[in-house]
């Protein structure tokens, strides 16, 4: 096991570099630059020639990668040329709203996702199966931002039950209440966008393991049809469930900045949208180590539930 990990965590060094130095470069290349939203009408060519020059960004792109690169490993981040504070503070204030949302998401998609997938493969062609595909047909086929659009007007427009955004009524009502009120509406856009691939992933794989002969025999042989289920047949189905699961990640977190900015909720997925606005390069490259080290622990963390799963991954 310990030879399995090393290999694992030998190429993620890599993939950390190429990543970061990709969206570095791609943020560099897109049009315009931080000096263009700090210009002033009273700032003549001098000047802007100058405050380029002191935020480095005449250097070659490999130059200013190779600086950030080497603050980064310091643990220094630099400062937001938006808000002119340090960006791991800009990212702290946000990392915690979208950690409660993608979190509660992904928990909620996996229960609902393979319970409902198990289920529709038991009982096929009942009320269940055809339950589970409508949810992954609607989950996988709507966008997300018009889901949620639907579900605002419905929901709070109309029915005025819940609220349109954000993650509190105001400063003065911040309860738990009031967050879970804030949270119905995003979390159910989400969890049916992300469900949807767990119920069709479990259900093709319980469907495969069901007719295996190591099924039939354990019924054969007398045992409870719960203890088949769960633990032989749901215990070899678990691999491609898992993948599933891995693949959705990234996912997870491209998709919540949509749903961030439509919900108005305060998470790093709105903070990209408006660094990005803004040029507001080191806030864009800070953001993109989080996520960065956040899939990649996500994916050291498959490989050893598939080396649990399945030894003979370990070799």
């Amino acid at each position: 096991m310990r030879k399995f990990l090393l290999k694992r965590f030998l190429i993620l060094i890599p993939v950390f570099f190429g990543v970061t130095f990709l969206v570095f470069l791609l943020s560099n290349l897109a049009p315009g630059s931080p000096v263009d939203a700090m210009i002033t009408p009273d700032m003549n060519e001098a000047q802007i020639q100058d405050l380029t020059l002191r935020m480095g960004l005449d250097q070659p792109i490999v130059v200013q990668y190779a600086k950030w690169l080497g603050r980064m490993v310091r643990g220094d981040l630099g400062y937001s040329y938006r808000t002119k504070t340090a960006v791991t503070g800009v990212i702290g204030e946000r990392i915690g709203p979208t950690l409660v949302l993608t979190g509660t998401v992904l928990i909620l998609s996996i229960a609902v996702g393979v319970a409902l997938g198990v289920i529709a493969a038991y009982k096929p062609y009942t009320f269940w199966d055809y339950l589970a595909s409508g949810i992954s047909f609607v989950g996988s086929g709507v966008p997300s931002f018009f889901l949620a659009l639907v579900l605002i007007y419905f929901f709070s427009v109309k029915l005025r039950l819940l609220p349109t955004g954000g993650m509190y009524t105001n400063a003065a009502t911040e309860s738990l209440a009031d967050l879970a009120r804030h949270m119905v509406l995003p979390v159910i856009v989400l969890t049916m966008s992300i469900s949807g691939g767990y119920i069709r992933q479990s259900r093709s794989a319980m469907l495969e393991v069901l007719g295996e002969e190591y099924v039939k025999m354990a019924r054969a042989r007398g045992i409870k049809e719960r203890v088949v289920l769960l633990r032989h047949a749901l215990r070899n189905a678990m691999l491609p469930i898992v993948t599933a699961i891995a693949m959705s990640i990234p996912f997870l977190v491209g998709g919540s900045v949509i749903t961030e900015q439509v919900f108005g909720w305060p998470g790093m997925g709105s903070l990209m949208v408006i660094s990005i606005s803004n040029r507001d390069y080191p806030v864009i490259m800070g953001i993109t180590v989080y996520i960065t080290i956040a899939v990649l622990a996500v994916n050291v963390i498959v490989d050893i539930l598939y080396a649990l799963l399945d030894p003979k991954i370990r070799n």
